[in-house]
C-alpha cells in the first residue's frame, strides 16, 4: 500500500491537469514546475554550482566528499514543455548524494523554444564539453527522468555513430521512449494515472518533433538499435500510463545482450522519485539505483534491498 506521504505526487498531477487550459503556457509551466519542485526535500551536504557547459547552462551538483573524478551526466524531464535544471535539482542531489559522486545536470531548449533536434544537439554540447575536463567515459553514467530519456538514448546513438566510447551505466526514472505511443497501459491505467492520458501525450509528442517521423530511433529510442549500449537500471510506477513503455523498452535491451534491471513500483505514478527526501517509496527508488550503479562506477558496493529480485513495496523484473 502506498504511503501517505506518496500521495503528493497524484495529487500535484491531479492540480496540473485541473488546471490545463485555464492559464496561459507560461502561468501553467511556472504553476506546473513550481508544484513540481516543492515534492523534493533538500537533500542537505550538497552544493550547487552553475555551470556554462559549452554554451550550455549546467548546474554542478556536489554532495560533501563525493568522488570527483565520477559524473552522472543528468537530462531532467518536464515533456519538452517544462522542468529544467532547477525544478530537477534536489531530486539529483539525492541521487547523487547516495551514489557518492558529483552530477552534471544539464538543460536545453523547451519545444517552445525550438523544435527536435535542438535539444539533442545541446545534450551533445554540453557532453563534449564534459568530456574535455578531463572526464574518463568509464567513470560517467547517463541518468534521466521522462522525456530525458529520449536525450540520453540519442547521445548514446551518436556516441556510437562516431565511434566514441560509451559511458558505464544508464540510469532511466519513468522513461519515454516511444513517441508512437504503442503501450497498451495508456489504457489499462487510463483511470488510475490522472494527468498522463494519451491524447495529452500525442500532443506532446507533435509539440516536440512536428511531423517527423515518430519512428526515428533519435526520438523513440524503442526502435533504436541497443546493442553494444552500457547496463541499464529503468524504475516506472505500475499506476503511471507509461510504464509499460519501460516494459517493452527494458524487453528489447535484453534481446540486444544489455544488461538490464527493471523496477516497477506499486501504486506510484510517474516519476515519483521526485518526492525523495519525503516519501519512503521515492528514497527506496533513490537507494536502489545508487546501490546498482556504485559498482558500475568503481565505487564500493552498498547494501541492495532489491537483491535476488526480493524488492519490498515493488517488482524487480
Amino acid at each position: 500500500m502506498a504511503s501517505i506521504e506518496s500521495e503528493a505526487n497524484r495529487n500535484h498531477y491531479a492540480a496540473i491537469a485541473a488546471n490545463a487550459g485555464k492559464m496561459s503556457p507560461q502561468a501553467f509551466v511556472e504553476f506546473n514546475d513550481a508544484s513540481w519542485t516543492a515534492l523534493t526535500g533538500e537533500p542537505g551536504g550538497v552544493d550547487y554550482i552553475e555551470a556554462d557547459a559549452g554554451g550550455v547552462p549546467a548546474l554542478w551538483t556536489v554532495p560533501k566528499g563525493a568522488d570527483e573524478q565520477r559524473v552522472l551526466f543528468y537530462a531532467h524531464g518536464g515533456g519538452f514543455v517544462g522542468g529544467s535544471i532547477y525544478t530537477h535539482r534536489k531530486l539529483v542531489g539525492h541521487l547523487a548524494k547516495a551514489v557518492g559522486c558529483r552530477a552534471l545536470l544539464y538543460g536545453y531548449p523547451l519545444a517552445s523554444q525550438a523544435k527536435y533536434p535542438a535539444q539533442l544537439d545541446a545534450a551533445m554540447v554540453a557532453w563534449n564539453w564534459l568530456i574535455d575536463q578531463g572526464f574518463d567515459t568509464r567513470r560517467i553514467v547517463l541518468a534521466a527522468d521522462s522525456c530525458g530519456a529520449v536525450l540520453t538514448y540519442g547521445v548514446l546513438q551518436r556516441l556510437r555513430a562516431q565511434g566514441r566510447p560509451l559511458p558505464a551505466a544508464t540510469l532511466i526514472i519513468s522513461g519515454w521512449f516511444d513517441m508512437a505511443l504503442t503501450a497498451a497501459s495508456y489504457e489499462t491505467n487510463r483511470e488510475k494515472d490522472p494527468f498522463f492520458a494519451k491524447g495529452g501525450v500525442d500532443w506532446l509528442v507533435t509539440n516536440f518533433i512536428g511531423d517527423r517521423d515518430r519512428l526515428d530511433p533519435e526520438v523513440s529510442p524503442l526502435y533504436a538499435d541497443l546493442s553494444g549500449f552500457p547496463p541499464v537500471f529503468l524504475q516506472a510506477g505500475a499506476d503511471e500510463t507509461l510504464v509499460d513503455e519501460s516494459r517493452m523498452f527494458a524487453e528489447r535491451a535484453r534481446q540486444a545482450g544489455v544488461e538490464t534491471r527493471l523496477d516497477v513500483f506499486d501504486d506510484m505514478l510517474h516519476s515519483f522519485q521526485m518526492m525523495a527526501g519525503r516519501a519512503p517509496e521515492a528514497d527506496d527508488a533513490i537507494r536502489r539505483l545508487a546501490a546498482w550503479v556504485r559498482p558500475k562506477l568503481g565505487l564500493p558496493a552498498a547494501g541492495d534491498n532489491a537483491a535476488n529480485g526480493k524488492v519490498a513495496g515493488g517488482k524487480a523484473a
